[in-house]
């Protein structure tokens, strides 16, 4: 039997749960594991307050689906107890599918298998543990319930995933320009024929929404630091593979060391109820605990990148508009093979190049709806004359060059 919880968030006050069968997902072992998982993964090494996890954010998230349908109730919208029931599991379980460090290694412990895709798995793992009861939660977040402004709640443009992530990240970072009202956009939420609309005196609210986000992006989650950061982890993650490869003896935990010794494709991974489980036992803190037995592996390349990673001696990473230039990288490459005396295939470990993008507000199928007084609906540039909003719907592309910042001092003052 649960009673009544109370959890105090330092966002929202008092969140209560009442619900007996969520209060049970939310001791379930699954969920439980999202509080050894940060929500910004390496963002710490920028913002020393960024400590709070994926637990926190799903929590917080159902919370904000609980006012989204109150209001929609209050404006006479017809939503049942099951409907209800199902919203809010849905969006407690969308990060149950996270891996440590969130985002960093959806790329590199599992061959291209994003978050989303594990949690619909583990979500249906639970709903057979649970004989069916969430059927109607599966529904709606894969998109397929009738009523689809449900899905747009929990996954669009606008879905309270957003709204909270923001405000929550802004809240622990410091970062002030993240701060978003939320209860002002919840309560101006409208629906027209089943589908998510915004009163029309919201745009001002989404204009902030929107820019919020652009900001974030470019002060927390592509920040420089963040980026060289997982970037080195990325680095010490491949070179453990490899040499566990090789027939090399690692120390790592059970669940880490059975990804470390391969990668597993989807049909795999989707298809193997041990290799899901698995990954249920996986969190930060075994990847953690291999940085630190790994500083004093026989390989030296493992052990620079751990004993680095571990001091926040890190890769320092050139952001710009423009790829770095090719001579400029060529001349890095040469400094960084004979400053650590490594051959070309080993090269790859200390240098890394990519992009990286910032899409504040994309125009598509998937697109924030306004509704005027008089009924019409339209897509929100057309009903925004505002240039900042037309600003915010243009991707920003940037590229990105990592490698040891005492070799790269050395190519600027040569």
């Amino acid at each position: 039997m649960y009673p009544t919880k109370i959890i105090n968030d330092p966002i929202y006050g008092f969140i209560k749960i009442n619900n007996p069968f969520i209060l049970q997902l939310i001791d379930h072992r699954f969920f439980q594991r999202l509080k050894r998982i940060k929500q910004l993964g390496l963002a710490e090494f920028v913002y020393p307050g960024a400590h709070h996890t994926r637990f926190h954010h799903a929590l917080g998230a159902m919370h904000l689906m609980d006012q989204a349908l109150n209001n929609l109730i209050a404006k006479g919208y017809s939503i049942s107890a099951a409907e209800r029931e199902a919203a809010e599991i849905a969006i407690l379980l969308h990060d149950i599918g996270h891996g440590p460090f969130s985002h960093v290694l959806e790329y590199t412990l599992l061959q291209k298998v994003k978050h989303e895709e594990v949690s619909l798995l583990l979500m249906h793992l639970l709903n057979k543990e649970f004989k069916g009861r969430l059927d109607l939660a599966i529904s709606m977040f894969t998109g397929n319930y009738p009523r689809k402004f449900f899905h747009q709640l929990i996954s669009s443009q606008l879905d309270v995933d957003r709204l909270d992530y923001l405000s929550r990240d802004s809240f622990y970072t410091g970062v002030r320009e993240g701060f978003i009202g939320s209860e002002r956009l919840l309560s101006m939420l409208d629906l027209h024929e089943e589908q998510l609309v915004l009163e029309e005196k919201g745009i001002y609210s989404i204009e902030n929404f929107l820019m919020a986000r652009r900001l974030m992006y470019w002060q927390v989650y592509l920040h420089k630091t963040a980026i060289a950061a997982e970037t080195m982890l990325i680095q010490i993650l491949r070179r453990a593979k490899f040499l566990i490869s090789e027939g090399q003896k690692l120390p790592c935990s059970t669940p880490l060391k059975t990804f470390l010794k391969s990668t597993y494709t989807w049909e795999e991974f989707s298809t193997k109820e041990s290799l899901l489980i698995a990954f249920t036992e996986l969190d930060d803190h075994d990847v953690w605990a291999a940085i630190k037995e790994w500083k004093n592996a026989s390989d030296k390349i493992l052990k620079h990148l751990c004993t680095h990673f571990l001091a926040r001696k890190l890769f320092t990473c050139k952001l710009g508009s423009q790829p770095i230039p090719k001579a400029k990288r060529v001349e890095i490459e040469e400094n960084i093979k004979r400053e650590y005396g490594i051959t070309d295939e080993e090269l790859s470990y200390f240098v890394v190049e990519g992009s990286t993008s910032n899409a504040a507000y994309v125009q598509g199928d998937n697109t924030i709806k306004m509704v005027d007084k008089q009924g019409q609906v339209v897509e929100l540039l057309e009903a925004s004359d505002l240039p900042t909003i037309q600003a915010l719907s243009k991707i920003v592309k940037k590229y990105y060059f990592c490698c040891p910042k005492s070799v790269y001092l050395q190519g600027e003052l040569s």
